[in-house]
């Protein structure tokens, strides 16, 4: 049973570290009129590729492996509701990084720059946030 910890901590890592490297990516798509036409055509696929060929699914995979860690270890505590209310939240996080992608490759001149660095912020802030929750189990009071 080892091997679902292994497999969900392992995925999680790198679902947040693409998490972290795609707004950087696509503040980078920010193009030069002195690039060549197969470059400038990679780099506006790169990050999308990397996000629905990649990201999506080691994130699936996360939460898939996540939550059979859940069932099978019975892991029952008020440490894991804050957990997954953070995880729900990296979760959106990510869906609205897809918007991003797709608002930067429509290339109708919005600045992108601001949200790519607004979501990287967010992304770091609530990795250490589950980190903190998941390593230290926090004895939460119950609501009465």
């Amino acid at each position: 049973m080892n091997w679902l910890l292994i497999l969900h901590i392992v995925a999680l890592l790198f679902w947040t570290a693409l998490l972290v490297y795609l707004p950087a990516l696509v503040s980078g798509t920010v193009y030069t009129s002195s690039e060549t036409e197969n470059s400038l055509v990679l780099r506006q696929r790169l990050p999308r590729l990397l996000f629905t060929h990649v990201a999506t699914p080691i994130a699936l995979s996360s939460i898939i492996a996540g939550t059979l860690v859940f069932v099978v270890y019975h892991n029952i505590g008020i440490w894991l509701i804050i957990k997954l209310t953070l995880v729900v939240l990296l979760v959106i996080n990510h869906a609205l990084l897809g918007l991003l992608i797709l608002r930067a490759e429509s290339g109708s001149g919005k600045p992108v720059r601001r949200w790519c660095l607004a979501s990287a912020l967010v992304t770091g802030t609530l990795i250490i946030a589950v980190l903190w929750v998941v390593l230290s189990k926090p004895p939460f009071e119950s609501i009465p």
